[in-house]
């Protein structure tokens, strides 16, 4: 309840409500309205306090910080669920007798050799070059 979690974490119960206008939380409500904080609402109200606290950073940056979060996390699923396809083929494709696809599909290069270019000689300025001619 609001009660608890603002004692908790030592805010006024106007924050949370803040936070919850602004879109930054997310309680859920009991049929008499009352709001409930899950345990994934605690941990957002955390990063929340930690970017506004510790780091300063106001409400509209942490509305663009914790979208950014999802994205990645969401992005992080879906490269997961890529690895579990190309493992699932890489599976399959050994069970089907052919070759180790994992030796096909990596290919061992040496890394190129970083060699200095040696510097060109500078031409000489014209005005060096009157000076040598007299």
């Amino acid at each position: 309840m609001i009660s608890v979690v603002s004692k908790s974490y030592g805010i006024h119960p106007q924050t949370l409500r803040l936070y919850e206008r602004e879109g930054l939380l997310k309680p859920s409500r009991t049929e008499g309205n009352t709001r409930l904080y899950s345990e994934e609402d605690l941990r957002q109200l955390e990063v929340i306090l930690n970017l506004t606290r510790d780091l300063g950073v106001n409400l509209a940056g942490v509305e663009i910080i914790l979208n950014m979060r999802r994205k990645m996390e969401q992005m992080q699923a879906e490269i997961n669920e890529f690895l579990g396809h190309v493992r699932q083929e890489l599976q399959r494709t050994n069970q089907d007798g052919e070759a180790d696809a994992g030796e096909q599909a990596l290919v061992r290069v040496a890394p190129a050799q970083i060699v200095k270019a040696e510097r060109a000689p500078e031409p000489p300025s014209p005005s060096a070059k009157a000076r040598d001619e007299r």
